[in-house]
């Protein structure tokens, strides 16, 4: 049973995000008012905005690219090191059932 007052997290293609951020610059509109009628947040437009900005160096951050790059390096971090304490815990039981007479 789902409980009250959880939304599901909408997903939106890039083509509508790159589209969103055109009219913000475009227009010159405020953010608010596009947010509305495209029946989105308008802190969520503003993230696209701000990340948009810094995609294309106006703005200082890390860009889309770096920050995918970052999450696959973490990923990448959390499997070798569930690895390791694997390989830790096969050495010590292969430690301990060898010394045991």
């Amino acid at each position: 049973m789902a409980e009250k007052g959880k939304r599901r997290r909408r997903q939106f293609t890039a083509e509508f995000k790159r589209d969103a951020v055109e009219l913000v610059r475009t227009t010159g509109r405020p953010i608010a008012h596009i947010a509305a009628e495209l029946g989105i947040y308008d802190s969520t437009l503003g993230a696209w905005v701000k990340q948009a900005a810094i995609d294309r160096d106006e703005r200082e951050g890390l860009t889309s690219d770096e920050r995918a790059q970052l999450r696959e390096l973490q990923a990448e971090n959390a499997r070798l090191r569930m690895e390791r304490d694997l390989l830790k815990r096969t050495v010590a039981f292969w430690v301990k059932e060898t010394s045991t007479p």
